[in-house]
């Protein structure tokens, strides 16, 4: 039986009114370029999170080819998306940032202000001795963009794709086995429970935190490791204040961050793994996705809180869409990465801000 493994974070979900639009600040911001798809359809398997309706919706997969996670851009054609019934707050439960990568904090910095991004204090280090700054976006998400070590190629952009995610959980011990273990990022790189000076941005004053990072082993498997790169995945969670779950009401797919993906080989393996670990599937496609010119396998979980998370195993993708160039995934040894030049050639396919 094959193993199964957690080649890197595949995208974050972002919902937003008007896709284009959101993808065109995320190029110029963020540099995040190149479509691997743009797909128009019904999200068919996904009705247990649309109210039981199948909705129609507009989605974008962009990447930055420097390296690191990419951006899943989600539109409802089908309904108005709904905004969070409230401010949300530090600690409340789902997604609450996403970390981008970047070269050097300061240059970073500047640039982005220069751009007139918002911007919610200035560089700090972070506990593990990290720079890094918070951002908002001008559709109300929030991004940690921190310096990093882990790339796949470099050009003369400032940033990188997506570094990780920072996940608000009720209680870090019930949620850390799941992240640690099932998603293979088995390196604690902190644990503890205090004030956070960085956090001071964010959230009230003298509010407690407790805070953990994980971090994910440096070298990646699968035909799109490399490119991916080390992420980590940040837990915190409230001392001494109940928090709301981000998408209380709302359905998948409105706007925010809708689900962290991971990139898998495996998935069969990682189904009955994670069955026994008390996560089973809630959406399974069984083979059966399809989203335009890619296809494959994705899966769905909720972790303790009920935050989603996704899994795909990728069958087919467009490497020169525009010149009928696929890859079948399917015949290669599971865990091998494509070689760089395979890779690079997305890049043909960028759009420019």
């Amino acid at each position: 039986m094959n193993k199964a493994t957690i080649n890197g974070i595949q995208q974050v979900g972002i919902g937003v009114k008007d896709a284009n639009k959101a993808w065109e600040w995320y190029r110029k911001i963020f540099k995040m370029d190149v479509p691997i798809f743009q797909d128009s359809a019904e999200a068919g398997l996904m009705t247990k999170y649309t109210a039981g309706k199948v909705e129609k919706r507009h989605a974008i997969l962009a990447m930055n080819m420097q390296g690191g996670g990419g951006f899943e851009i989600w539109q409802f054609t089908s309904r108005t998306p709904a905004a969070p019934e409230k401010e949300i707050l530090w600690g409340d439960l789902g997604i609450l940032a996403v970390k981008i990568r970047c070269k050097e904090i300061k240059e970073t910095y500047a640039y982005m202000e220069s751009m007139g991004v918002e911007l919610l204090g200035k560089p700090t280090k972070n506990p593990i001795g990290i720079w890094h700054f918070y951002l908002r976006d001008p559709f109300g998400n929030l991004f940690e963009i921190e310096e990093n070590h882990s790339w796949f190629s470099k050009n003369n952009d400032l940033t990188g794709g997506v570094s990780g995610v920072v996940l608000g959980v009720t209680d870090i011990e019930k949620s850390l086995p799941l992240y640690k273990y099932n998603y293979q990022h088995s390196e604690v790189l902190f644990n503890d429970t205090k004030v956070w000076d960085d956090f001071s941005p964010l959230c009230e004053e003298n509010g407690t935190f407790s805070r953990v990072i994980l971090r994910s082993p440096e070298k990646r498997t699968g035909a799109f490791g490399k490119l991916l790169c080390q992420t980590t995945v940040e837990l915190i969670a409230v001392k001494n204040s109940k928090r709301e779950k981000i998408y209380k009401g709302r359905l998948w797919g409105d706007l925010g961050f809708i689900h962290v993906c991971f990139d898998v080989s495996g998935m069969k393996t990682l189904r009955s793994n994670l069955q026994e670990s008390g996560f089973p599937f809630t959406v399974d496609s069984n083979n059966g996705f399809d989203m335009g010119k890619a296809a494959g396998h994705f899966a769905y979980i909720e972790d303790p809180d009920g935050t989603l998370v996704e899994m795909v195993e990728t069958h087919k993708i467009p490497i020169i869409e525009k010149w009928g160039l696929f890859l079948n995934l399917q015949k290669r040894k599971q865990g091998k990465n494509l070689p760089d030049f395979v890779v690079k050639m997305l890049s043909l396919n960028r759009v420019k801000p």
